[in-house]
């Protein structure tokens, strides 16, 4: 649009409509597990390795025999042997690209990869925070089959309780509340932090005599207010590195809100409460994690950005695209990678299941029983103590 100039003497000039520059709006996207204490390092993991996946190596408890000396018996006393064991590791490459078209910025006057570029860094935390979750859903996925259906090769005995054996693999290494919320409303009987007793009590049931100092509750908003309400929130935060956290219970769950999907859909509820084991009965599930749960490991990716110019596209105005390219490990402590050692994996594949060898979505598994269905990540520590992820489901 334009306008003339009412200045006198300037009047046979034509002028451009008066607009502003371009500001970004501000990104919405759920808030990141990316960045938050769950995330850690492990030094093992190799990224140099040769093919998709690694592995990583350790000796396994002693399981010792103690024998009593004696004078008069010759009998050779019984050794103690030891075991190792490993787990694979898989790794990821993630490419994000765009382009324009040259001449364009002669109309335009902007520059149609500034924004790509301005972004980046958007764009891959989006993309580290989506195979988080990914992960955590994978992960409670795979426990939901030993203890809801047969993914330990027997029956499935629920998930964990205040007396179970940690290292009975019939058990998930998940806690239901059933038909009970997360946060109980308040009643005559229940009031301030007894309202939101499950998340003790699953933290207790899980990890028993070894409960850790701190974990971190990923929470939902709805979770979120509830805990709120019940006035649990801790007046004081905790700093962890750069992050402040909300706490509850003087620091014992550091909240990370999020409107991310946590829970698995109500399709692949039903699909595991068909397996031979204890039926799942809560329908929306909270993660309690705990610090370095999920080891990262960033690759060395030949040219992460690559700028590529076609001079003859578009009537010899030429086009110009831009790629770039990242990759990473990310393993959660205590597990297998089970899936495919052929290719990178995406975020879809990590919440895969195997059956008969094939890794499938758990919606699309034949067999009703899942009685030759494991998950993607195979359960490999000797107990489930040395776990780090805890699916919390409720209702």
């Amino acid at each position: 649009m334009t306008a003339r100039t009412n200045v006198a003497g300037a009047t046979n000039f034509v002028l451009q409509e008066a607009i502003s520059a371009y500001s970004d709006e501000a990104y919405t996207n759920a808030k990141k597990l990316s960045g938050s204490g769950i995330v850690g390092s492990n030094p093992n993991i190799d990224t140099n390795t040769e093919t998709f996946v690694g592995q990583v190596r350790w000796f396994k408890p002693l399981n010792p025999t103690v024998n009593v000396a004696s004078l008069t018996d010759s009998t050779n006393g019984t050794k103690t042997n030891f075991a190792s064991d490993f787990v694979n590791y898989v790794k990821t490459v993630r490419t994000h690209g765009a382009e324009k078209v040259n001449m364009q910025q002669v109309v335009t006057q902007q520059d149609g990869l500034a924004k790509v570029g301005r972004d980046f860094a958007e764009t891959r935390a989006q993309d580290e925070h989506n195979a988080i979750l990914s992960i955590l859903k994978g992960v409670s996925i795979s426990e939901a089959l030993n203890g809801a259906a047969a993914g330990s090769g027997a029956t499935g005995l629920g998930g964990q309780t205040f007396e179970n054996d940690p290292t009975d693999k019939r058990y998930g290494f998940y806690v239901d509340l059933g038909a009970s919320k997360a946060v109980v409303a308040p009643s005559t009987t229940v009031q301030g932090a007894a309202r939101a007793e499950g998340f003790l009590n699953a933290f207790g049931m899980a990890y028993k005599d070894y409960e850790p100092e701190y974990a971190y509750l990923v929470t939902s908003p709805e979770v979120m207010a509830s805990l709120r309400s019940a006035n649990l929130v801790d007046q004081d935060r905790v700093v962890d590195g750069n992050i402040s956290f909300q706490t509850i219970f003087n620091g014992k769950f550091r909240l990370i809100q999020t409107r991310a999907a946590q829970s698995l859909s109500a399709a692949e509820i039903t699909k595991l409460n068909t397996g031979p084991g204890v039926d799942i009965v809560g329908a929306k599930t909270s993660f309690i994690v705990l610090p370095g749960a999920l080891a990262m490991a960033s690759l060395m990716v030949p040219d992460s950005v690559e700028i590529m110019r076609d001079g003859n596209s578009y009537k010899g105005g030429g086009s110009t695209s831009i790629w770039y390219r990242w990759g990473y490990v990310m393993h959660p402590a205590g597990y297998n990678w089970a899936g495919s050692a052929d290719a990178f994996p995406s975020d879809a594949d990590y919440m895969k299941v195997v059956e008969d060898g094939t890794a499938k979505a758990l919606t699309s598994v034949g067999d009703a029983a899942l009685a030759d269905t494991v998950g993607s990540w195979g359960r490999k520590s000797s107990s489930a103590l040395s776990l780090g992820i805890l699916p919390v489901f409720h209702s």
